[in-house]
C-alpha cells in the first residue's frame, strides 16, 4: 500500500492549516497525502450548508476547495481525495488505521482555553492507533522556521533553519515509539531536539533502616542522569540530531508549555490503556493541547 499521511477537511481555517502542515510533512517524508472529508445526511441541512446546495454537493465543494489550495501550494505532491459518508470521528479513525500520521485542525477557544474539550479532534486523539498532530489556524511554514535575516520570508530561503522539536520525556516510562518519533521528526527537519523532563520531589520520609532518598542537588543530579541514560541509545542511533536537555523540578505541563514557545513541533505521549472512564489522553498531554499554540504530536504507546 502507498505510504501516506491522512488529514481531515471540514471547511474551517483550522483544517486548512492542518492540511497544509500535513502536505509539508508528506513532502518531508516522501509520501502521499490523503485528504478526507466526512459528511452525513441530516433531516434538515446543517446551518453551514448554503440554501442552494445539497449536503453532498456542499461536501464535494468543500473538499474540492481544499484540494485546489493544497495542489496550488505543493504541485509535486501526490494527493488522494476521499469523500466519506460517515461521522467525522469514525471516518478519520478508520482512515488513520492505514496512515503513518493523522493530522487534524485544533479549533482553539483563545490563548487560555485553547484546545476544545470534547471536540472531534480530542476524541480522535484519545482513540487513534497512529500518531496524531493537532494544528492551530495560522500555523504557516514560516512559523516552523527561525526568523530569516533582513525580514525575508523563510519560504524564500530554503536553508533557513527549523525551530527545535520539543519532546516531553517521562523517565519513569521511557517509550520507544515516542522517543523515536521525536528523533526522526528532528532529523527530517535538521533541527535540534529539546528534551524536557520535569519531576516532583518525593515526600520526605525515612523508614527505619531504609535508604534515604536523594533530595535537593542530589535529586536533580539523579534526574539528569536518568534523562541521559534514557536518551543514550537514541543518540547513538541518530548521531546527526543535536540534543539538549532541560531537567527541572515542577509540573511537566508548565515546563512543556514554556519550552514550546520557540518550537516547530511539540511531541508528547498517550498511553493506550483505557481507564475505567474510557480512553483519555492523560493530564499532561491534555494540558499541552489546551495551552500550546504550536503543532502538537500525540504518540500512542503502551
Amino acid at each position: 500500500m502507498l505510504r501516506h499521511i491522512t488529514t481531515g477537511i471540514d471547511g474551517s481555517t483550522e483544517s486548512l492549516a492542518a492540511a497544509h502542515w500535513a502536505a509539508r510533512e508528506a513532502l518531508r517524508r516522501g509520501v502521499a497525502l490523503n485528504l478526507v472529508h466526512a459528511w452525513t445526511l441530516h433531516p434538515r441541512p446543517a446551518p453551514s450548508v448554503p440554501a442552494d446546495r445539497s449536503e453532498r454537493g456542499w461536501a464535494e465543494e468543500t473538499l474540492d476547495t481544499a484540494v485546489g489550495s493544497i495542489r496550488a501550494a505543493h504541485p509535486g505532491l501526490r494527493i488522494v481525495e476521499l469523500l466519506v459518508r460517515d461521522s467525522p470521528v469514525d471516518a478519520l479513525l478508520a482512515a488513520g488505521e492505514e496512515a503513518e500520521l493523522l493530522v487534524l485542525g485544533s479549533r482553539g477557544l483563545g490563548g487560555v482555553a485553547g484546545f476544545m474539550t470534547g471536540s472531534v479532534s480530542q476524541r480522535i486523539v484519545a482513540r487513534s492507533a497512529c500518531p496524531v498532530v493537532l494544528v492551530r489556524a495560522g500555523a504557516s511554514s514560516s512559523a516552523e522556521h527561525l526568523p530569516a535575516p533582513g525580514g525575508v520570508s523563510p519560504d524564500e530561503i530554503p536553508e533557513t533553519p527549523y525551530r527545535d522539536v520539543v519532546l516531553g520525556l517521562d523517565t519513569g516510562h521511557p517509550c520507544d515509539e515516542l522517543i523515536d518519533f521525536a528523533f526522526t521528526s528532528a532529523r527530517r527537519r535538521n533541527a535540534a531536539l529539546h528534551v524536557i523532563h520535569a519531576f516532583s520531589a518525593p515526600p520526605f520520609h525515612i523508614a527505619d533502616g531504609g535508604p534515604v532518598p536523594p533530595t535537593g542537588p542530589e535529586l536533580l543530579a539523579f534526574q539528569e542522569h536518568s534523562v541521559v541514560a534514557a536518551l543514550r541509545p537514541w543518540g547513538e542511533k541518530y548521531p546527526e540530531v543535536r540534543v539538549t536537555e532541560t531537567v527541572s523540578e515542577g509540573r511537566a505541563a508548565t515546563a512543556l508549555v514554556r519550552a514550546s514557545a520557540g518550537a516547530s513541533l511539540v511531541v508528547v505521549g498517550r498511553r493506550t490503556r483505557d481507564s475505567r472512564f474510557g480512553a483519555h489522553v492523560g493530564a499532561v498531554t491534555h494540558a499541552v493541547l489546551h495551552h500550546v499554540g504550536r503543532p502538537v504530536a500525540v504518540v500512542p504507546h503502551d
